[in-house]
């Protein structure tokens, strides 16, 4: 079967220590699946993070999770940030929506050792919107990269105390997949549980059970 995922990519991509451990992908899925999986990115109308049990998933979009939870991605990750994550429990999340107060300077949580972004958006006219690699906890000028949430483009980071990242504020449709290796079972199953919830309750106010 074909890698949807472009592992070469990732193997060449360089790996960047100002200011924290991250590296880039401009294009992480291959060319000839790219657009399909991005169609069948499921309908997530509200903002926050959903679990995958939690969205209507496609045929094309599997593919491309199953694509993820491999020996060899774990393998590219392992040897890139110099962490062992083979055995690590892995979360995936999906966003599908961007509100205004989305994107404010933070660092990830601690029960989580690595973090990849992967956005899946047809092209990125905005100028905002696009995450930054930030310095400092205070000023989103302050960046090292900034990455353009396009089709496949990735980032890879070492979760750190000082790894701040955010982006400047958008309101509109912004997909991406989140993966985490996390510390423990314990902390999966904490994080899925609290956006479980989340996905409940956004699914109660809005009055249906059909929006994802």
């Amino acid at each position: 079967m074909t890698n949807i995922l472009n592992l070469d990519a990732l193997q060449n991509a360089a790996l960047n220590t100002d200011p924290y451990p991250y590296f880039t992908v401009d294009r992480s899925i291959s060319d000839d699946a790219v657009q399909a999986v991005i169609n069948d990115f499921p309908r997530i109308q509200d903002g926050g993070s959903y679990n995958l049990e939690d969205v209507k998933v496609g045929p094309e979009f599997d593919k491309f999770l199953k694509s993820l939870d491999t020996p060899e991605f774990r393998r590219i990750l392992c040897d890139k940030f110099d962490v062992d994550v083979m055995d690590l429990p892995m979360m995936i999340t999906l966003r599908g929506h961007s509100r205004k107060k989305d994107g404010r300077i933070h660092t990830d949580s601690k029960t989580k050792v690595l973090t990849i972004l992967i956005y899946l958006n047809e092209d990125w006219p905005a100028a905002t919107g696009r995450l930054r690699v930030l310095r400092s906890g205070e000023d989103m000028e302050d960046y090292a990269d900034e990455i353009i949430p396009g089709p496949g483009s990735l980032m890879a980071f070492k979760v750190t105390d000082h790894g701040w990242h955010g982006y400047p504020s958008f309101e509109g449709k912004r997909q991406s997949i989140q993966i985490n290796f996390l510390t423990s079972e314990a902390a999966n199953s904490k994080h899925r549980f609290f956006h479980g919830l989340s996905a409940k309750l956004k699914k109660l106010r809005r009055g249906s059970q059909d929006d994802y």
